[in-house]
């Protein structure tokens, strides 16, 4: 094993461990908190989940992804501060946003949007900053903060006000308390990454901006505007895609549908959303430093271990995806562990696709993604739409995984064939990424 592989395996284990803890403390106490709360309050709860993710994937222009790739220490601390500054504009536009899609009832508990925007962006920028550091230890701890911090005050909150309600579950009113333990945990999660500071401090990114940072804000953006006018828009159609799938089950059939499918996406993608952020966040410095043969030998070895795992995944799910879902959730449930059958396919793929969006990040293959990513997106919405019309909940999922198979399945065709990679970087050009 070469000491580049050495490195990479080392990064991803660290991280996979970290996120594995972090995916844990959700599953395990995800059937109580869904014995506390109803479909409706859990369908309230995707609802703004969505919108707020579709805002906050787009809130620094995805800037924050270009950090790994800074060349010297000013270049990040340039491309820090040009994050920071887009964030907060965006913040203040998630004001009015808010109580429009509020009036058109496309957004419950608008006042929590901007908030929510706010700290799902910090956090991201934060996590692609220790990322550029290479602090995966860091990292994953971040993670067991996010996400194992939110299950674990769900659980309290919802615990308190279940109490208080009399042992009934809770409906569409305590839908905040979902939100809150998230907004929670991120706050938390964030305070965790605060280190390293850039250079200089922090207050050298912060307001005031000098002429020499304004200068250089200005020439990072140019210099990396793919992220900002290609990679931004694929990301947030991506999360829009998600918000327009939850708009079109609560318009045909209702917020408990809604409830039914964010909790079998929600344990469906947790090995993707494990495996992916593990791989991904160790994968990318690599694949930029990497000659393009070994790049594409290490894209070409991780599809196939990956597919391995996903086809194995869905076979769990179509033969007991109901039965396990009534098991853990209780009977009230077992509606998602129907739409978890016929989702399979779709998660098996998207298992595989997870990780592998930055490599089209590391080789300047953003605009190809983003036009694939357009098909693909259009594709899942018609497919649930006519599906929905056609067969219902169950209807939608099984057109789903029809459209999707065949599009990720060209995805993977094209990324394990991909002709243009590009020369690794001078490592001399990374100079004070552990600082």
């Amino acid at each position: 094993m070469t000491a580049r592989s050495s490195s990479l395996l080392r990064a991803t284990l660290t991280l996979l461990t970290g996120g594995a803890l972090a995916q844990l403390l959700p599953l395990l106490l995800g059937p109580f908190i869904a014995r506390l709360f109803t479909p409706e309050a859990m369908g309230l709860f995707t609802q703004f989940s969505t919108v707020a993710a579709s805002v906050a994937v787009a809130a620094c222009l995805r800037y924050d992804w270009a950090l790994p790739m800074a060349r010297h220490d000013d270049e990040a601390n340039a491309l820090l501060a040009l994050a920071l500054r887009i964030a907060a504009g965006v913040i203040l536009l998630c004001i009015p946003l808010s109580w429009g899609l509020h009036v058109l009832g496309l957004l419950p508990l608008p006042a929590l949007l901007p908030v929510a925007v706010a700290f799902s962006a910090l956090l991201q920028l934060l996590m692609m900053w220790a990322t550029r550091a290479q602090r995966f230890q860091a990292l994953a701890i971040g993670r067991v903060v996010q996400w194992g911090g939110a299950a674990v005050a769900q659980l309290a909150l919802g615990y308190l006000l279940w109490r208080s309600a009399g042992g009934k579950p809770l409906g569409a009113d305590s839908a905040w308390a979902l939100v809150l333990a998230t907004l929670l945990a991120q706050a938390l999660a964030s305070l965790w990454l605060l280190r390293p500071a850039p250079t200089g401090g922090w207050r050298a990114v912060l307001p005031p901006t000098p002429a020499s940072l304004r200068i250089a804000m200005h020439a990072t953006a140019h210099r990396h505007r793919d992220f900002a006018l290609v990679n931004t828009p694929h990301a947030f159609l991506g999360t829009l895609q998600d918000a327009i799938a939850i708009a079109l089950l609560v318009a045909y059939t209702g917020e408990a549908a809604a409830g039914f499918w964010g909790l079998a996406l929600r344990y469906l993608k947790a090995p993707a959303t494990l495996v992916g952020a593990a791989v991904s966040q160790a994968l990318y410095p690599r694949l930029i430093g990497a000659a393009p043969d070994a790049a594409r030998a290490m894209v070409r070895q991780l599809m196939l271990l990956l597919a391995v795992l996903g086809l194995a995944l869905m076979g769990l799910l179509l033969v007991a995806g109901p039965w396990l879902f009534e098991l853990v959730f209780g009977p009230t449930w077992r509606e998602a562990g129907e739409l978890a059958r016929a989702l399979s396919p779709y998660i098996a793929t998207h298992f595989v696709a997870a990780p592998l969006a930055v490599v089209t990040m590391a080789w300047q293959a953003q605009r190809w993604a983003f036009r694939w990513a357009l098909v693909g997106q259009v594709a899942f919405v018609l497919a649930l739409a006519l599906g929905l019309r056609a067969g219902g909940l169950q209807g939608g999922a099984w057109a789903v995984s029809a459209a999707m198979v065949p599009y990720f399945g060209w995805y993977f065709y094209r990324l394990a064939r991909w002709p243009l990679i590009p020369a690794p970087r001078d490592a001399s050009q990374h100079k004070g990424d552990h600082s």
